[in-house]
């Protein structure tokens, strides 16, 4: 008895790559430079880094010969005694020049004035305990760009350990750790009892920090509410509002500084962030640290009034959070996303002590990808 078997299209080998049908019935190019340097056997399953180095070939990689066999492409390259085996499955990701997904690249979810109640909140002993609590955390601060930390230590160990379960403390210029209080002498307007405005840190800074830990150890002064809003929610809005104010305050750059006895720091960012996508993943603003706008003087025509138009919209009622921070909790938020601030308070009235540090975001992200995913080579 004869079995008919459907004949599998032929491997065309190219100049300088080969086609190949898969099964979405299109024929496919793949390139040999990217085929060679991705086998299999090109990575080591223990460092799980690229072992073959491409530059050490001493012409440009070809194949001799090329076929599927069962689910697999099998390649016999010249001049090497080299076999490449990749699984058809695999390759069909690949088609299109699509990016490997990253399971840390989620949507991120708006919020607005009235947010306070709904602000994902975390025990400090709890987070420790639980690695899959510490998950739900770093999602929020991925999605909302914000949480609260209950329960912490009145210690400084205890916001160090705390930062630790999502990376390690990143020093800037202030230092390691910065502390917020009134100051006799203060270098900086948030060591004083003034109204500080809505606001990112260290923009001076080339590549400023990315989470930003707030933890109040005492709040028993008259005012000094806490003030937040979420930067991607005006600078979305502001897009449709202002659609040309948002290209200028997204493409142009322009400086800042933070200077003191011992210090000079200076760098030029955009005021709105985009990611990857093209969509708005943060901000970059400062009224005290904005340095002497260097823009053609025609330019600071249209620039000018479209940044005070975004400046004025942040303060919005509609975007502008408002709520005391209590003794034992620490803010968590993502600096590059979230503006935060302080009302004025009464210095004599009681005390108010909080102590700051910052963390990585990629570094966050990477602890996020390692926890939810298994990777490259196990998936």
């Amino acid at each position: 008895m004869n079995v008919m078997t459907t004949p599998v299209a032929p491997v065309t080998l190219g100049e300088k790559g080969l086609s190949l049908p898969l099964s979405d019935g299109q024929v496919h190019y793949f390139n040999y430079y990217w085929l060679r340097d991705n086998c299999p056997t090109s990575f080591s399953a223990q460092t799980r880094e690229r072992s073959f180095d491409i530059f050490h070939l001493d012409a440009a990689p070809r194949a001799d010969a090329a076929e599927v066999e069962g689910d697999a492409l099998v390649i016999r390259w010249n001049g090497e005694n080299h076999v490449t085996r990749m699984p058809l499955a695999w390759l069909e990701k690949y088609t299109t020049g699509t990016p490997r997904h990253d399971p840390a690249d989620l949507p991120r979810k708006a919020w607005y004035s009235d947010h306070y109640p709904d602000i994902p909140r975390f025990s400090q002993p709890a987070l420790k305990a639980d690695p899959a609590l510490r998950v739900k955390w770093m999602e929020a601060l991925i999605v909302e760009g914000l949480a609260i930390i209950t329960d912490m230590p009145d210690s400084n160990e205890g916001l160090t350990e705390t930062v630790e379960m999502i990376g390690a403390v990143r020093p800037t210029f202030f230092g390691d750790y910065f502390d917020v209080y009134t100051h006799i002498n203060p270098t900086n307007t948030a060591y004083t009892a003034g109204p500080l405005e809505l606001h990112t840190d260290t923009p001076a800074e080339e590549h400023a920090p990315g989470i930003q830990f707030l933890h109040c150890r005492k709040n028993s002064v008259q005012g000094g509410e806490s003030l937040y809003a979420d930067g991607v929610a005006v600078a979305n809005d502001f897009r449709l509002r202002d659609p040309e104010g948002f290209r200028l305050l997204s493409e142009i750059a322009v400086p800042f500084f933070c200077e003191h006895d011992h210090y000079d720091m200076r760098s030029r960012q955009t005021v709105i962030e985009l990611d990857q996508h093209g969509e708005v993943s943060g901000l970059t603003i400062s009224q005290h640290m904005l340095d002497l706008l260097d823009l053609d003087q025609a330019l600071l025509d249209e620039y000018y009034p479209a940044f005070c138009r975004f400046g004025k919209m942040l303060q919005e009622e509609k975007y502008m959070m408002r709520f005391m921070m209590k003794a034992g909790e620490c803010m968590v938020f993502d600096n590059h996303r979230i503006v935060h601030g302080r009302a004025g308070y009464v210095a004599t009235s009681g005390e108010r002590f909080l102590r700051g540090t910052y963390s990585d975001r990629a570094e966050m992200r990477s602890n996020y990808r390692a926890l939810v995913s298994e990777g490259r080579f196990k998936a």
